[in-house]
């Protein structure tokens, strides 16, 4: 009996301390909850203080559902405007005898660029000076007394003569001149830039071998690449962007390519871009956004507007009120450049264009319960 009474007070006072730590593991397992209860909440909205918009620069842009073009992006190369261009070639073998104009000046219509020294030439002017000499002659004799015949072959001699100097790229005074015989001086045909001068002074040019190539690099051509499917898109006239330097410069399609590249499987589509400033240089290879169409019932915000969280997500933040900025996660759809065609938003929404990456500082810091 005893054995049996001592057996259940020790079950008693087992079930006594079980009772007891459970209590015990309830209360610890409350306290952090409670405690999260007590910590911050998250938030997606940033509150500024008054006047601190101004300081951090933001400003706000108003969307709305638009029509927007349809761009494509492809690498372009800067070309020289070869209908704004020329290369200076001497028509007859000549030595240099002095340069006058060098790689990067600026040139204008007649100017002179440089003084040679032929042989051929000097027999051609000796040529001409007798044969003008001999018309001046006949003509003051007159048709009547030296015959209609010797009278016209007197003065076709004679205009030949001037007509093959001016062909071998002398100007109508030099052709005319009589002294410093077989020296003449190659003039710049247009006004422009001299981009290239491959000779020296003393070298022995032979004829077509091109001495200076001047460009007017006030409107300048870009090769942009297309797919062949893009470029059947593209219509002559249409706009274009090209990046040059960060910056991005408008343009217009002139022509297109009507045979495929074998290498690149692509068609040269020409843009012309007006220059403004010395930064498009020829050689350089560019950005381009060329317009293949259009998107209809769309929004896009500016590129400064988006910032990426720490989640790999893009947003924007809009304004609610005057203090008060909302973090909206939004979805690119498509790059337009300056721009960027995205979803999530709805019309109507103040977007901020500038001040974002502040704001989103802000929002970080009061998530850490920062003040």
């Amino acid at each position: 009996m005893n054995s049996i009474f001592r057996k259940s007070l020790l079950a008693a006072a087992v079930a006594a301390m079980a009772v007891s730590l459970s209590a015990c593991g309830k209360k610890e397992e409350a306290a952090p909850a409670a405690e999260a209860a007590e910590g911050p909440a998250a938030s997606d909205t940033v509150t500024l203080k008054p006047g601190a918009d101004k300081e951090a620069g933001i400003a706000v842009q108003t969307v709305t559902r638009q029509t927007l073009a349809r761009t494509v992006s492809a690498p372009g190369e800067v070309k020289s405007n070869d209908y704004r261009s020329a290369q200076i070639t001497p028509r007859v073998a000549a030595q240099v005898v002095r340069r006058l104009a060098k790689l990067g000046d600026t040139v204008k219509v007649g100017q002179g660029l440089v003084t040679l020294s032929s042989v051929e030439v000097a027999e051609a002017q000796g040529e001409a000076q007798v044969k003008a000499r001999e018309w001046a002659r006949v003509r003051e004799l007159g048709e009547a007394i030296v015959g209609g015949r010797r009278f016209l072959e007197a003065r076709v001699a004679a205009e030949q003569a001037r007509a093959k100097l001016i062909a071998y790229g002398l100007t109508p005074a030099e052709a005319g001149k009589s002294e410093s015989l077989g020296q003449f001086t190659l003039v710049s045909p247009r006004a422009g830039t001299v981009l290239k001068d491959d000779f020296v002074e003393g070298e022995r040019i032979e004829p077509g071998r091109a001495m200076f190539l001047i460009a007017d690099e006030s409107a300048v051509w870009i090769e942009a690449n297309l797919s062949a499917s893009d470029a059947g898109k593209v219509v002559e006239g249409g706009k274009a962007r090209v990046k040059v330097d960060g910056q991005w410069l408008d343009g217009k399609v002139i022509q297109k390519h009507h045979l495929i590249n074998e290498t690149t499987r692509t068609i040269p589509v020409r843009i012309e871009v007006v220059a403004a400033g010395d930064h498009i240089h020829n050689g350089e290879f560019v950005e381009c956004r060329v317009e293949v169409g259009s998107l209809d019932d769309v929004m896009a915000v500016p590129n400064a507007a988006l910032y990426q969280g720490s989640d790999g997500g893009w947003a924007v933040f809009v304004q609610k009120s005057a203090a008060d900025y909302q973090r909206v996660p939004v979805t690119l759809k498509d790059d337009l450049g300056e721009q960027t065609i995205v979803e999530g938003l709805q019309a109507g929404a103040k977007v901020v264009s500038q001040g974002a990456f502040y704001l989103n500082s802000e929002l970080s810091k009061a998530s850490f319960g920062e003040e």
